[in-house]
């Protein structure tokens, strides 16, 4: 029986290049202590190769009911591999215990809200490579200034340092997307200063929906009615916008707007 055709409603698009296989298992790292996780297996051009490498545990999460029962067919009796039939998005992250690396060629329609999800609340996430629209690793690596610089950018950066990886295109894919794609690697931030993340989504979402407007037009327009005193204290100009303000400082901001009285009311 041949494999089923990718479902475009599930945004899949199969790697098929083994080169570029291989180089995603490069900036994973497999070691023999390692738990790894890999986000829609598909026909398991990736998982084939995981399950070659060392490792002490590989749990797999797919979506599409064939492909999950394919894969718990495929998994050996040692009971080193599970496979989680279910969608990603509704996966309870902070429930994983111990360290954990995650890789996975996500689909374009889902890539943004799972790795801010998976950033911020996997609980000893040691490694991430992802597959994503090249557009959104743009993003991810962007600096302040920057026109691909946005609230994703804040967001990830806060949490992790964003490289690079390497572009992909079209036909390494069955079927190939319409635009280019890019590997990119998360190495989280092991001694950043804790901070308020809800806070720190708030003012994303506040700051960012209105990101060609000066921040303390945004801040004086949602009822902070002290806006220029805020921004004064933290070193940030008043006519400054979103996108040309650093994570650290947004943090700062999320802590000073959320964390006291200052505002007349709550956006």
């Amino acid at each position: 029986m041949s494999e089923p055709r990718a479902k475009k409603s599930l945004g899949q698009h199969f790697l098929r290049n083994e080169g570029v296989v291989r180089q995603i298992i490069d900036l994973i790292q497999p070691s023999p202590s390692d738990q790894i996780l890999e986000i829609g297996p598909g026909p398991g051009a990736l998982t084939a190769y995981l399950r070659e490498k060392p490792h002490a545990r590989l749990l797999l999460i797919e979506k599409d009911d064939y492909w999950a029962s394919h894969h718990a067919a495929l998994s050996p009796a040692d009971g080193r591999e599970k496979v989680i039939h279910g969608d990603a998005l509704s996966f309870r992250w902070e429930e994983l215990v111990g360290s954990w690396k995650i890789v996975g060629n996500l689909p374009y329609n889902v890539a943004s809200p799972l790795m801010w999800d998976i950033v911020a609340k996997t609980p000893d996430l040691s490694r991430a490579v992802f597959m994503v629209q090249k557009e959104v690793a743009e993003r991810l690596c962007a600096s302040p200034g920057g026109h691909a610089y946005g609230a994703l950018s804040v967001w990830i950066q806060s949490f992790a340092s964003v490289q690079w990886g390497f572009t992909v295109k079209p036909g390494s894919f069955s079927p190939p997307p319409k635009v280019d794609s890019a590997v990119v690697l998360f190495s989280p931030l092991r001694d950043r200063e804790p901070f308020d993340a809800l806070a720190l989504a708030r003012v994303l979402k506040l700051c960012f929906g209105q990101r060609r407007k000066q921040l303390q037009r945004i801040l004086r327009h949602c009822g902070f009615t002290l806006a220029e005193n805020i921004l004064d204290g933290l070193a940030i100009s008043p006519t400054a916008r979103p996108e040309t303000i650093s994570p650290k400082k947004f943090q700062q901001l999320a802590a000073l707007l959320f964390s006291s009285k200052i505002f007349s009311k709550t956006p």
